[in-house]
């Protein structure tokens, strides 16, 4: 079949490839020209493990090519960003926008996906009517449903192939021909039910997430006003056979667990008050952490703060609604000076010992694999002071300590 993926961003990219490895004609379609240009040329501008020569491959082959806009197809996927208002309301206009621009193009048996995470109803309430405007009857002459990812950076390829799959069709037609498409590469379980159902899923398993994250954030502030050490509470916990409690953090970050939940409280504010009280929780943790370096920092002159990870998780390049990036942004407005090493992130010092050349504290944001053995001696001897705050308990705090360093970490005393 000829298919048009609207979006070439973390997901839809990996997914026209899926299709275009798969035995299918393949439209990426971006307005970002840089984008595009790069598809057409065999590469990729983003970071995800072995993307860059699975995009070549096809683009090679010729079953892969960029466009700035879309073509006619048999298919039209939209994997387009749904990012969070400042009044933690989607934006849906990326999804209107792809919307309304596949409309000329359609004819009798198109198939419409939705990939974007959407609030309930997206389907049904925003993409119909747009749809309305060919002429053709939705689930009789075109085909319309949502089909969420459920991926996660770092393993986009793989989960994309071996993770189970929700189909979720206007009508159970609508619904089997999303099953039918996905199978040529799905070897998970893929599941039929309605668009409703298919949109709430996707929220649902990251607000899962997000409400467990916020349950161990809180557990570390209970635990250092009581003095206790929360790291070996969770430790203890866990070995009970029914208990699996997550680990705390500065935050919470990307584009899923950070955000779909605000999708469910948009929809039900009265109603989803202990999923709004998590979101409040996590959002809390960069300025819990904020107020630490201060009480660490207190009488100090113009002291500076080297930060280790900016990305929102470890081993990738995505900041997408960064938890250190915001922790960042408190400290520079507080008048901290900043500066910041990532392995991964673009824009960011590269060099470890320049990052943390004559500052006072190191803070350790991030679980990159780069960081699980830090040169805490070579680090002693280029910072001003030796203060080191870990916000993930994976240092070797023994080391630290041998090298001179104080070490505070997050949810202890």
């Amino acid at each position: 079949m000829d298919i048009c993926v609207v979006g070439l961003g973390y997901i839809g990219l990996p997914t026209a490839c899926m299709f275009a490895s798969h035995g299918h004609r393949v439209i990426g379609v971006d307005k970002n020209r840089e984008i595009v240009d790069a598809l057409n040329e065999g590469r990729i501008i983003i970071e995800e493990d072995h993307l860059d020569a699975f995009v070549k491959d096809v683009a090679e082959q010729g079953a892969l090519r960029g466009a700035l806009a879309p073509p006619a197809a048999d298919v039209f996927i939209i994997a387009v960003p749904t990012p969070i208002t400042e009044d933690k309301k989607a934006d849906m206009s990326y999804v209107i926008e792809a919307t309304e621009s596949i409309v000329p193009y359609l004819r009798p048996g198109n198939l419409v996906v939705l990939e974007s995470t959407s609030p309930v109803g997206t389907v049904e309430e925003l993409m119909l009517p747009i749809l309305a405007q060919s002429g053709l009857r939705p689930g009789e002459e075109l085909f319309v449903g949502h089909s969420p990812e459920r991926v996660i950076p770092g393993r986009i390829l793989y989960e994309l192939v071996h993770n189970s799959r929700i189909a979720g069709g206007i009508n159970q037609a609508s619904s089997r021909r999303i099953a039918d498409l996905y199978r040529c590469f799905v070897q998970g379980e893929i599941y039929e039910t309605d668009a409703r159902t298919a949109e709430l899923c996707k929220l649902t398993e990251n607000t899962f997430r997000d409400i467990n994250i916020a349950f161990a954030n809180e557990l570390a502030k209970i635990c250092e006003n009581l003095g206790v050490n929360v790291w070996e509470v969770i430790k203890l916990c866990n070995q009970h056979p029914r208990v699996n409690i997550h680990q705390p953090g500065p935050g919470v970050g990307g584009h899923c667990i950070a955000v779909d939940p605000w999708f469910i409280v948009e929809k039900q504010p009265e109603t989803a008050r202990l999923i709004h009280q998590a979101r409040l929780i996590n959002d809390s943790m960069p300025g819990f952490v904020a107020a630490h370096l201060r009480r660490l920092l207190e009488g100090i002159e113009q002291p500076r703060i080297a930060v280790l990870g900016v990305t929102y998780k470890p081993n990738v390049d995505d900041v997408r609604e960064s938890p250190i990036l915001k922790l960042m942004g408190m400290l520079r407005e507080q008048g901290y000076g900043v500066s910041a090493h990532d392995p991964y992130a673009h824009g960011y010092e590269r060099d470890l010992l320049t990052a943390a050349e004559g500052a006072d504290l190191l803070l350790l944001g991030v679980h990159h694999q780069q960081y699980a053995q830090l040169p805490a001696e070579q680090l002693s001897r280029v910072m001003r002071r030796r203060l080191f705050y870990d916000t993930r308990h994976i240092a070797d705090a023994a080391a630290f300590s041998a090298a001179g360093f104080t070490v505070y970490t997050l949810g202890e005393r």
